[in-house]
């Protein structure tokens, strides 16, 4: 019986999870549900998760609905199958991926979705360089002819980029140093503790507003560029591409 996956392959923590899936060779049916659907989800998730939430993972009796636990449960569960390396062989290397995993989830996580969900608002031309003198990010000029409810959000997710741009300029100076000693974060080999930042990073990467805060340091571009080839995390891109539209007859 497969493993199931209810949720939308465009959501980080279903992404994260799919990942993991495809680097153990797991069979796995996707369940796609909309995540902005809410209360219209699928009848049969919504048992599963009353209130909607974005990701619920069922294998046999095992029901999760938290993306780590679930990469957790995956690598240990099926440690003697694909990718024999994503969980470490070791209390000493398992202790390293649990040490950088922690920091994704808590240090990665939320700034670098802040900054995903502040670029959906802010305008493609936002000045890259504003704020590194602490005073801020411009607000563009292009708001001034907008209502104030409006140019009241902007502002708002200006400030809420340059807040997040900062907190992750922090953190990455310290994967840049950890990425010169180490190819990966938890050793020599690439973990759950690597697999765990696809998502969001990959938005980071994608956007020229963002895409500075892995380019512009050595290490961590290495690092991304060997992370995000990998034919587990392609395979998962594919899964979010939007379904073509139909030929007409």
């Amino acid at each position: 019986m497969p493993v199931k996956v209810f949720g939308s392959p465009t959501s980080a923590e279903v992404a994260r999870v799919l990942a993991c899936l495809f680097e153990k060779d797991v069979e796995f049916q996707l369940i796609r549900v909309d995540s902005f659907r809410g209360p219209k989800r699928l009848p049969q998730y919504l048992k599963l998760q009353p209130h909607g939430e974005a990701l619920t993972f069922e294998d046999g009796n095992v029901t999760l609905v938290e993306s780590r636990k679930i990469l957790r449960h995956i690598a240990e569960k099926y440690k003697n199958q694909g990718y024999r390396e994503l969980f470490g062989p070791g209390a000493l290397e398992r202790a390293s991926i649990e040490q950088w995993l922690q920091t994704e989830a808590q240090s990665f996580d939320i700034p670098s979705a802040d900054m995903v969900y502040s670029l959906a608002y802010l305008p493609p031309d936002m000045p890259l360089d504003g704020g590194r003198g602490g005073g801020g990010l411009p607000v563009p000029a292009a708001t001034s002819g907008m209502n104030p409810t409006h140019r009241q959000k902007m502002e708002e997710m200006l400030q809420q980029f340059d807040k997040s741009r900062r907190e992750l300029s922090k953190l990455l100076d310290i994967y840049e140093q950890r990425l010169g000693e180490e190819a990966f974060l938890a050793g020599a080999k690439f973990t759950v503790a690597d697999l765990s930042h696809l998502p969001n990073a990959d938005r980071l990467a994608a956007d020229p507003r963002s895409a500075r805060l892995i380019q512009s340091r050595r290490n961590v571009s290495r690092w991304w560029d060997a992370i995000s080839r990998r034919d587990s995390w392609t395979r998962v891109k594919e899964l979010q591409r939007p379904p073509s539209a139909e030929a007409p007859f």
